[in-house]
């Protein structure tokens, strides 16, 4: 027979899992934010990188917007996680580091097409198609409406990349045309 102490002590015992599983994200929405917070923050210090190397007007224009529209959604993202009690990491990720010291290191010539190529339309596309996936697959509702209020913006950013891209593409080899000559 249930006395009344067992069923408020079976009943105490659950209540600290029903609140943990009300609130935990699953693993994979807790994934998809720690990698959008390292995508973002490498996005925002090879655009300051960028802003620093950069010759072209159109690239240094584009650097400042991905730092502005970046920081804004970087700023989002850590919301989200300290709402939902997920620690995100302080940096970008190991290989994101490393493509910012060659970023870094890479020469004057041909800076502006490896930027709007690296940081613009290859990180993007990754971010597009992560962000197109938590849009829809997310568990968690705020997830996915995160998700899918930056993928806009996202695919404005790869377009815009791709023009960039194509852009200094050409001036770097009509440079290099002209230099030959």
């Amino acid at each position: 027979m249930l006395t009344r102490k067992s069923a408020l002590a079976a009943f105490a015992f659950t209540l600290p899992v029903l609140a943990f599983g009300a609130d935990a994200l699953s693993h994979s929405d807790a994934s998809f934010l720690k990698d959008a917070a390292e995508s973002g923050m490498y996005e925002v210090e090879g655009s300051k990188i960028a802003l620093q190397k950069a010759t072209d007007a159109q690239v240094k224009a584009f650097a400042q917007q991905m730092i502005d529209d970046h920081t804004k959604a970087n700023q989002e993202v850590e919301a989200l996680a300290s709402q939902k009690g997920v620690k995100l990491p302080t940096s970008p990720s190991v290989a994101q580091k490393a493509k910012l010291k060659t970023l870094e290191h890479w020469s004057q010539s041909g800076f502006d097409n490896h930027y709007a190529e690296g940081v613009g339309v290859s990180a993007h596309k990754d971010a597009v198609k992560s962000f197109t996936k938590a849009s829809t697959d997310a568990k968690d509702a705020d997830v996915k409406a995160l998700a899918a209020k930056t993928l806009p913006t996202l695919q404005h950013h790869l377009d815009m990349a791709v023009q960039l891209a194509d852009a200094t593409k050409k001036s770097s080899s009509s440079a290099a045309s002209a230099a030959s000559r």
